[in-house]
């Protein structure tokens, strides 16, 4: 039995900040997605929503919102909530769902409408949530998080803040060629130097911004593809949710202390790049095979360590990768082709769909100017909060 499903319409609302309902950027992504997969939403058997806990009661049950916003037609519905993994988790949720049978056409859709300015926990007083406790105890909010990253990388393999700012300089050539994108103008490495720091050595920058918009993706059997006439579509292979391994014993927010490894050997891999192996290896396939990948740049340094985590090169090589022009557009593996949260800024449910679309317009050849010669294999990476990892495969 084939673990393929199919993706049959990939459709997004523009991203940027709306002031508008996330019900409505998701309906209006998920009728592309179904125009793009000449599909009928009556034909949808299965809506999976990715959630927000910041969109009020509604979010919490996104499927069931967004199924009643396109008109109920009676299809099963979940919600799905996994911080910034939740649109994958939708993917893995939809794509199980096909597989096992229980429906041949699926919808998954994610959207949000952000908050300014950067994520903070929700309120009350909750001391049993990681989250809470890093901004109560430490101060954490996510720069100062995305600082510490950036300060390891400095400390242990010599990266520079030149480094850090080529990313968003790629990244913002890629989001210029993007029409869903929010930034759509080419910065340059004096202009993120320029910037106002944020959380030493990260600047305005560095960091990704928090915006409105949505994503969706038709699934279907690869049997109901090819009655529909699809004969070679692209092919969700993987999706990795794995969770992180005792021991951790680099500390990783919001955990905010190590585990001990007196007693216990330390795993062989991280978290993230566990992540990335549990997907290689359940699509049979080699960070030597990818033709792209989309990763979580929430910060310019935070895009260089999902490089070593997802294979692409060994530890402290990733800022090399970098200067070589090997990530960028053109290069030998493009990384964030789409622009990149750099580009997009975050909303959360939608953010691993919006990085599957992209897979899939790429491996279609419909990319335009920021177009991947010869896409054959693609792979997305995300974290969310609480240890949800997040990777997906597609092939064409």
């Amino acid at each position: 039995m084939t673990s393929d499903v199919a993706v049959l319409g990939a459709g997004m609302h523009p991203w940027g900040k709306w002031g508008r309902s996330f019900v409505e950027y998701g309906t209006k992504a998920a009728r592309n997605a179904l125009a793009d997969a000449g599909l009928e939403w009556n034909r949808v058997q299965s809506v999976v929503g990715a959630g927000t806990v910041r969109g009020g009661y509604p979010g919490y049950v996104a499927g069931a919102t967004f199924a009643r916003a396109l008109g109920w037609q009676g299809a099963r519905v979940t919600s799905v909530y996994a911080a910034c993994a939740s649109g994958a988790q939708a993917i893995g949720t939809a794509r199980a769902q096909i597989l096992a049978g229980m429906a041949e056409v699926a919808l998954v859709v994610g959207a949000d409408a952000a908050p300014k300015g950067f994520f903070a926990p929700a309120g009350g007083e909750r001391p049993d949530d990681p989250d809470w406790l890093r901004f109560r105890v430490l101060g954490a909010t996510n720069p100062a998080y995305f600082g510490l990253y950036a300060r390891r990388r400095m400390a242990l393999y010599g990266d520079t803040a030149d480094d850090f700012a080529r990313v968003k300089v790629k990244n913002s050539a890629a989001g210029a060629l993007n029409p869903y994108a929010r930034y759509r103008k080419r910065v340059t490495a004096e202009e993120v130097a320029a910037s106002a720091v944020v959380c030493d050595p990260l600047r305005l920058l560095d960091i990704c911004a928090t915006s409105d918009g949505a994503a969706a993706l038709v699934l279907s059997s690869m049997d109901f593809a090819r009655r529909h006439g699809a004969a070679d579509p692209v092919r969700i292979r993987a999706v990795s949710t794995a969770t992180p391994q005792y021991p951790r014993t680099e500390l990783d927010l919001p955990d905010i202390a190590t585990d001990s490894a007196a007693a216990v050997p330390a795993p062989e891999a991280g978290f993230r790049s566990s992540i990335a192996r549990y997907a290689y290896e359940e699509a049979g396939l080699g960070p030597e095979d990818l033709s792209l990948a989309e990763v979580y740049d929430l910060s310019t340094a935070l895009e260089l360590e999902w490089y070593e985590d997802l294979g692409l090169c060994g530890a402290g090589e990733a800022a090399k990768l970098l200067r070589d022009g090997t990530t960028a557009l053109g290069g030998r593996l493009p990384v964030n082709a789409g622009g990149g949260l750099a580009s997009f800024g975050e909303a959360v449910p939608a953010q691993a769909i919006a990085q599957v679309c992209e897979l899939t317009w790429q491996l279609r050849e419909q990319a335009g100017e920021r177009q991947v010669p010869g896409a054959r294999v693609g792979m997305t990476a995300n974290q969310g909060l609480f240890g949800h990892g997040s990777a997906v495969v597609a092939v064409r």
